[in-house]
């Protein structure tokens, strides 16, 4: 694919659109922009006069994204900027609440279909796994400079890798004669550290490690925390946040972010009665996370791995 298509099919958009209830005369952000498919769907659904801000960090993203929203003229206002810049852009825009806000996690197929992002071991391509490739450290920086110690940490914590240490030490071994520098070199060197590395299996032994480094090299986890938490603080009463995760790093923070903040009462348990009058921020929408059915997973096949929660604020 080449680098200025942008393929992406909207995950599960009947149950957002549900979840968002997108009205006229509204303001909603989409934080993860991807090919503009959600952020169409709530325009249509805002008719005449709703807003959607966009934003993502892939300028590839924003390109496509611009394309599929242009009939929507000015009600479409996009710019480059991590979801968790959105407190700053909504001031730039002089823009004081939401009325939505959604967040579409992870990374796209388009950016694990063009090879040249080094998403992917499929294809051999420079180990780079930058959402925004106009700036910060690559994969290739985490392999080469990173100790033992802490990719091994960071294949464990974020891949969840079993034999983290073992792979961390290969690559250590391996750097000192020469930098890893291409996807294929990476995939290899983990194939041949792991035991049965080289036995046919449906998943192929880089994944974990791949995911691992795509998230250390993004600030993907850092990034939702603070995304989901400033994200509520941006919403008007009343206005609703909906997240979908890919994988269980993400949802495990969005999960408990939501209970934590749809608590009522944080007295000790030892209390007989309430003294600390604290009421639930958010109301939860989404008691049991929402996942796709089978035939959105037989047309898009990675809607399979998708979760999606949503809450409602509440003051």
């Amino acid at each position: 694919m080449a680098q200025g298509d942008f393929s992406h099919l909207s995950v599960m958009p009947g149950e957002v659109l549900e979840l968002l209830q997108p009205r006229a005369g509204e303001t909603y952000l989409d934080g993860t922009l991807g090919g503009g498919g959600h952020s169409r769907l709530i325009l249509e659904a805002s008719a005449p006069d709703g807003r959607l801000i966009g934003l993502d960090r892939d300028p590839a993203a924003l390109r496509k994204a611009a394309e599929v929203l242009a009939p929507f003229g000015e009600r479409a206002i996009l710019r480059h900027a991590n979801f968790s810049e959105a407190g700053r852009v909504l001031a730039e825009l002089g823009i004081a609440g939401l009325d939505g806000m959604l967040l579409d996690l992870g990374v796209s197929s388009h950016q694990l279909d063009s090879a040249e992002r080094g998403f992917s071991f499929r294809a051999e391509a420079p180990l780079d796994m930058r959402m925004d490739p106009t700036g910060g450290e690559t994969a290739a920086d985490v392999v080469n400079t990173y100790s033992a110690d802490d990719l091994a940490r960071i294949f464990r914590e974020y891949g969840e890798e079993r034999y983290a240490g073992r792979i961390a030490r290969r690559i250590e071994k391996v750097r000192q004669q020469a930098l890893l520098e291409s996807t294929r070199e990476l995939a290899e060197l983990v194939r041949d550290a792991v035991p049965g590395g080289h036995i046919p299996s449906r998943i192929h032994p880089a994944t974990r490690v791949f995911q691992a480094l795509r998230i250390q090299v993004n600030q993907e986890l850092e990034h939702v925390r603070e995304g989901i938490a400033r994200g509520l603080e941006l919403l008007k009463p009343g206005g609703r946040l909906v997240v979908i995760s890919f994988h269980s790093l993400e949802d495990r923070i969005v999960k408990r972010f939501f209970q934590e903040q749809a608590k009522g009462c944080i007295c000790p348990p030892r209390l007989p009665t309430c003294v600390c009058g604290h009421q639930p921020g958010v109301e939860i929408l989404t008691r049991k996370a929402a996942r796709a059915g089978e035939q959105e997973v037989a047309g898009n096949p990675r809607a399979r791995s998708a979760v999606l929660r949503a809450v409602r604020k509440l003051a």
